[in-house]
């Protein structure tokens, strides 16, 4: 049996997926990744997967280069006539699943992590876009050999409200899994000197809450408290919602944080930090969160969807308003005040993150989900001989 998994990004397929691909060769599928060009892709091939690149530009609205786009699709799939098509993110899974139309693929798989910058922004591009991005998503993601994977109940709620989707078809897997194994292996320390490290890890883009962690910081730092600010991570060129870089360099030359770029080493970074932070606007199951909980380490995050399927205020984390940088301020420093609550936070997150979100968990999910389509799309075609 062959499966194509279709990506915006080498680097989403790299980071996120390629413990899925791999557990599907492991049971005998033939896999195909594609994406964008870009450098992961090698590193894939280096993992013994086929990656194909594509001639896709996340932001194009050039309409004969996004039917270009849909016809090489669909003569990739008509030429490798896998048995699914499985895409990630809004725009991978409407051009998956209308290519996989077109090429007669039985079954389709959509995996939307979040709503996106179209359905997020309050720009007026995002809003003349949505829409159209609606009436595409009820063309793609319906029929019967079709299922929509949603990472948060506030999601499977906002689909089944918004008739994009029959909700029968919808399946509800919490994110696309971390090793657990992996961050379980970091012990939190003691902060240094009482200054607690914090961190925002993800991609600067302003629905992330980048504006609310700085302020929340120069807050803090007008209280005359000490610590040390970190924020990891790079702008998104393919996001309108993207925080200019200049803007970033005008914070470190403010003396506010520290600016670390790219970070590949994830479990390393987390392993030198204190506290993490993430103020977003809305995620599908934001795996910093995740990664960061299996490591033990407390949590700050906004109350919003996505966000508070990882983090139960009081409990495993705290959780503040969105857009609220007074309330983060406050949650900042009330686990820099409160050494023994940010442990007994750290400890549940951490039990949390091996119940729920291991990507063993995940990957047994989605998988099931593959051959419940399958056996449905081949009781199909049996049935009309």
């Amino acid at each position: 049996m062959k499966a194509v998994l279709f990506a915006n990004t080498d680097w989403y397929l790299y980071n996120f997926r390629r413990a899925l691909a791999r557990a599907l060769q492991r049971a005998g599928y033939d896999v195909l990744l594609i994406s964008p060009p870009g450098p992961y892709g090698e590193k894939l091939r280096g993992l013994g997967l086929r990656w194909e690149p594509l001639p896709m530009q996340r932001r194009s609205l050039n309409p004969l280069r996004e039917l270009a786009l849909l016809w090489h699709l669909v003569r990739l799939l008509r030429r490798e006539r896998p048995a699914l098509v499985h895409g990630f993110t809004i725009k991978c899974a409407v051009y998956g699943s209308l290519a996989a139309r077109l090429a007669g693929i039985p079954a389709r798989v959509n995996a939307v992590a979040g709503m996106g910058y179209v359905f997020t922004s309050s720009q007026l591009k995002a809003r003349l876009l949505r829409p159209v991005v609606r009436g595409l998503l009820r063309l793609a993601l319906g029929g019967r050999d079709a299922r929509l994977i949603l990472q948060n109940a506030d999601d499977v709620e906002l689909f089944r409200q918004a008739g994009l989707v029959d909700p029968a078809h919808v399946r509800l897997i919490r994110g696309s899994g971390v090793n657990c194994a992996q961050f379980a292996a970091i012990s939190p320390q003691a902060p240094a000197n009482g200054r607690p490290r914090m961190l925002l890890a993800s991609r600067l883009l302003w629905d992330k809450g980048v504006a609310e962690y700085v302020d929340a910081i120069r807050q803090l730092r007008q209280q005359g408290r000490r610590f040390k600010a970190l924020l990891a991570g790079t702008p998104d060129p393919g996001n309108p919602a993207a925080v200019p870089e200049a803007t970033i360099r005008g914070w470190v030359d403010e003396g506010l944080l520290t600016w670390l770029g790219h970070v590949d080493d994830m479990a390393g970074l987390l392993g030198a930090v204190d506290i993490v932070v993430l103020p977003s606007y809305r995620e599908g199951l934001p795996r910093t969160l995740v990664e960061a909980a299996a490591c033990g380490l407390p949590l700050i995050t906004t109350d919003v969807p996505g966000c508070r399927e990882v983090v139960t205020d009081g409990i495993d984390g705290l959780l503040v308003p969105m857009g609220n940088s007074d309330a983060l301020a406050r949650a900042m420093a009330r686990l820099q005040d409160d050494p023994a609550f940010a442990r007994r936070l750290g400890d549940a997150a951490r039990r949390k993150a091996r119940a729920q979100f291991d990507e063993r968990i995940v990957v047994e999910r989605t998988m099931a989900v593959y051959t419940e389509l399958c056996t449905t799309s081949q009781a199909s075609v049996e049935s009309s001989v």
